[in-house]
């Protein structure tokens, strides 16, 4: 260390890194949230977050990642894996929290332009699928926990499970033909775990008479 340097120094250059670096992050999420993926650049980033463009660009390529990093980390903090003791306690919880979208309008139209997104730009759709990811682990783990607790056979198709989830969700945001109601959330869940109550998957026909059985 050079003489006279505080070895307080040092840590302070990360302190204000760190702060540089959250700064970003949050002007992302304001940004993409008020104005919309498309209309967002690094320059109203770094504008908005006081720092310099090529601060951005020591951490980030692009405006991207940039804004995924920065919603992936938004939403982990609005939407933490519950631990409630239970798969329905735990799935209910997580469920009310994510059609609680439906009272936030700037969030859930920002989720509607991130779809849309991914769909026309595939370099932009391989990090929306990485957070789509993401968010489909928390379930996972919460549906294997259910699992370990004897609470769901041991033979229970997770990954659909969490397709249903998911997907009852993402219909209701994007087509709009129902609401996404968190009093629903206890209802849904509850559906969906009656559907892997049973060991092996039941086998469903149709009678002569066009009833499903």
């Amino acid at each position: 260390m050079p003489t006279g340097e505080s070895p307080h120094r040092r840590t302070g250059g990360r302190i204000r890194s760190e702060d540089a670096r959250a700064a970003v992050l949050t002007a992302a999420v304001e940004l993409v949230e008020e104005l919309g993926y498309p209309a967002v650049t690094v320059e109203k980033v770094a504008a908005r977050a006081e720092v310099a463009k090529s601060t951005i660009y020591r951490w980030w390529k692009s405006k991207a990642p940039l804004v995924m990093d920065a919603y992936r980390t938004v939403v982990e903090q609005r939407m933490p894996a519950p631990d409630t003791g239970s798969a329905a306690g735990d799935l209910t919880a997580f469920a009310t929290a994510l059609y609680g979208v439906s009272a936030h309008p700037l969030r859930a139209r920002t989720l509607r332009g991130l779809m849309a997104e991914a769909q026309l730009d595939p370099d932009f759709a391989e990090l929306f699928r990485a957070w789509v990811e993401s968010r489909r682990a928390v379930v996972l783990d919460l549906l294997a926990r259910g699992v370990a607790r004897g609470e769901l056979p041991p033979g229970a198709d997770l990954e659909a499970a969490t397709d249903r989830f998911f997907g009852l969700f993402w219909y209701r945001l994007l087509v709009g033909h129902r609401p996404l109601d968190p009093a629903e959330a206890a209802a849904h869940t509850a559906q969906l775990l009656a559907g892997l109550s049973g060991s092996q998957p039941t086998s469903v026909g149709v009678s002569a008479d066009g009833e499903l059985g």
